[in-house]
């Protein structure tokens, strides 16, 4: 699995943090873990939580990762944002537990953490705790087992119902404020990691015109 990670400018000085955190979970597991940054509070390219929404939209729709961890100060505002998107079904996970019952009840593709609230001592050690919660075994169990039959039939109807509310990402991306998406995919490393792993060719072509 290619997993993603995007920080928004508030806490962008953490970046090197989460992402130590989530290779040493993610890596060992067989999954890859693809850094977007933000990388530091001084990159030139800065990144709102409101662009984490584009970004995760785009990478998740585009097919160049399968599953985006993201998150801001609280995490609720990327967390927002990341769920305007067609395609995305992102969960605000503080500990663990949200961790494991997000993965086996609602089995999204998205997270969003809170990287300033509560992040205190030993705060990299709930991280890769969340993250094993996430990436160590089958998501979409269910939980408790009983009802995971129940569950699978409510997030098809989740996903026939966003399917039903949201335009398709290439209309979105064409109709949504141009410097906006010009500034959300002005990463450093942005092209060179999505255009090698993207797999639509419309939302390419219209992303290396911009």
């Amino acid at each position: 699995m290619k997993i993603a990670l995007i920080n928004e400018n508030s806490q962008a000085a953490k970046n090197c943090i989460i992402h130590d955190a989530l290779t040493a979970v993610a890596e060992p597991l067989g999954h890859e873990v693809h850094n977007y940054g933000m990388y530091t509070a001084e990159d030139d390219a800065q990144v709102t939580y409101p662009m984490v929404g584009l970004l995760t939209g785009i990478l998740l729709n585009s097919g160049a990762a399968d599953f985006v961890v993201t998150g801001c100060g609280t995490g609720s505002g990327s967390m927002l944002a990341a769920n305007a998107m067609p395609g995305v079904f992102c969960g605000l996970v503080i500990d663990p537990t949200d961790a494991f019952l997000f993965a086996q009840i609602n089995d999204g593709n998205a997270v969003a953490m809170p990287y300033a609230k509560g992040f205190g001592w030993a705060a990299e050690l709930n991280l890769q705790d969340c993250y094993r919660k996430l990436f160590e075994g089958e998501s979409g169990v269910g939980y408790p087992k009983e009802r995971a039959a129940i569950m699978k039939k409510n997030r098809g109807v989740l996903a026939d119902l966003k399917s039903k509310t949201c335009h398709d990402m290439l209309t979105v991306l064409k109709t949504v404020d141009q410097e906006l998406l010009r500034s959300a995919v002005a990463g450093e490393k942005f092209a060179e990691l999505f255009y090698a792993n993207s797999k639509d060719d419309a939302i390419n072509e219209y992303l290396r015109g911009l």
